[in-house]
């Protein structure tokens, strides 16, 4: 039986800004498992310490925005499939540790020392951290301390990862922040913003081309990264009138997926016709690995905002979408 009681996310001590609370939820021996972010508006967000993995966020009209399997092993040791996985030290199976490293299926805790919060008004965020064990240490043998921020304001969702090399030799790692979206039909949504980009084929051997169509969209399996991208992407949801606005700071790349049937049929923790609700646009630092000296520390930042979808002569309008809304 899991029991909650709210918590103010000021553990030094310090006035913030209409801080909102957070309630932690704790398993049946006592142990907290979950945090529920709640805002004035109506939204809310779970996080689940173990993988450190946002697994729901929430609307002020209570649509859930990310997909979840319904076939998802919530179960440790298995890493849960959707919400928002973190994908560290190693994305995919670009190295020799397990698929997307292995910050995604450990026990996470909760920050007793973040860094102070700007600023902001009516928002509600929960500070979680993984340090490097011993277990780690033998297939991944560099000392780290990995942070993640999660926010929650008025339709918008943020994340802020942080790297800090505790070691005492250099090191390098990929990353990605692995978005799971909702969406009402795959084949009716497109992509935004990665038109003209070069990109690796994951499906053909992680050969390079260059995007030609003027918006992705989706017939088929898709398992791209794209390189070099903008820090602002667009994911047009056409049946729900929805879209996914991503922006993103020092996470250069971005990673599309969907598996389509067959593939969705042999994956053991994916329903047979998931595939249909649901799409990866990950924010991610994939082709160029992060190198970090000892003593120094990497940032990146993620926002996930949804505004309705704005409609001209019957299509929508991709400049609106990328550089109207604020």
């Amino acid at each position: 039986m899991e029991k909650s009681k709210p918590f103010f996310n000021s553990f030094r001590g310090k006035p913030r800004s209409k801080q909102m609370p957070m309630n932690i939820i704790h398993d049946g021996a006592g142990v907290p498992s979950r945090i529920i972010l709640r805002e004035p508006s109506g939204s809310s967000a779970e996080v689940r310490l173990y993988g450190g993995q946002v697994t729901s966020w929430k609307n002020d009209r209570k649509e859930e925005l990310l997909f979840m399997s319904s076939k998802g092993n919530w179960k440790p040791p298995k890493a849960i499939m959707g919400g928002i996985p973190v994908c560290f030290p190693q994305f995919g199976n670009l190295g020799t540790l397990e698929q997307h490293g292995f910050a995604r299926n450990r026990l996470w805790e909760l920050d007793s020392c973040p860094a102070p919060l700007s600023p902001s008004n009516n928002h509600s965020s929960v500070d979680l951290i993984l340090r490097s064990t011993e277990e780690d240490l033998k297939t991944w043998p560099r000392s780290f301390e990995l942070r993640v921020r999660v926010s929650l304001t008025a339709g918008k969702l943020t994340l802020i990862p942080r790297v800090r090399n505790t070691d005492n030799k250099p090191f390098s790692f990929t990353f990605a922040l692995r978005n799971y979206l909702s969406v009402s039909d795959v084949s009716e949504v497109r992509v935004e913003g990665l038109e003209t980009l070069d990109y690796f084929d994951n499906l053909m051997q992680r050969e390079r081309f260059t995007e030609q169509a003027d918006a992705i969209t989706f017939d088929g399996e898709v398992d791209r990264v794209y390189l070099s991208t903008p820090t602002k992407i667009a994911i047009i949801d056409h049946e729900k009138k929805r879209t996914f606005v991503l922006r993103k700071e020092s996470l250069p790349d971005a990673v599309v997926w969907n598996p389509w049937d067959k593939k969705a049929k042999a994956l053991a923790d994916f329903g047979d016709e998931d595939y249909k609700s649901m799409l990866c646009v990950d924010s991610a630092a994939v082709e160029t690995p992060i190198l970090l000296k000892p003593c120094e520390e990497w940032k990146g930042r993620q926002e996930i905002s949804t505004v309705s979808s704005s409609y001209c002569s019957g299509q929508l309008d991709p400049r609106k979408v990328l550089n109207g809304f604020r």
